[in-house]
């Protein structure tokens, strides 16, 4: 199985490159991880939130190929805890998919075509969190699913 990550902007803080690096390399033990950033596009007087997030969304969608299954990270999509998102994965690898790919939006979300495109929404939390430590989260919990479909000690 082939994971793919797209997020938008770059991961500037040294604490969560470190912890993103740290998780990617995990999860690496255990499927093919690629990363994607896409520009983050700038907020203006000339350009609003909406404007903001289509641009987003025009470089999100062209880093994804059809037939991927496409999981977008909302506050209005599907919670999971860990066990559920561990058979959530465990389900696309029974399936045959051949790539997951979560998308991680900017700091003012994902634009509807992103959600529309997706296979399926999820959130991580009623909270918000900022994208940075969004994708920290995620990987964590790709990285927790994993081990608990190999009967690992990491989840207790």
């Amino acid at each position: 199985m082939k994971l793919h990550i797209i997020k938008v902007g770059k991961t500037r803080s040294p604490y969560w490159q470190k912890a993103e690096r740290d998780f990617c390399d995990r999860v690496r033990r255990y499927a093919r991880l690629e990363m994607k950033t896409v520009k983050d596009a700038v907020l203006s007087a000339s350009n609003g939130a909406q404007t903001v997030r289509q641009t987003e969304a025009r470089r999100i969608l062209s880093q994804i190929s059809a037939g991927e299954f496409v999981v977008a990270l909302d506050r209005s999509g599907k919670q999971m805890d860990s066990l559920a998102f561990a058979r959530f994965l465990e389900s696309r690898m029974q399936d045959a998919t051949k790539t997951v790919v979560f998308v991680v939006g900017g700091p003012l979300g994902l634009a509807e075509e992103v959600l529309v495109r997706a296979d399926r929404t999820l959130s991580l939390s009623r909270m918000t969190f900022p994208h940075e430590m969004a994708c920290v989260v995620l990987l964590e919990q790709i990285y927790r699913a994993f081990s608990i479909l190999r009967g690992e000690k990491y989840h207790k």
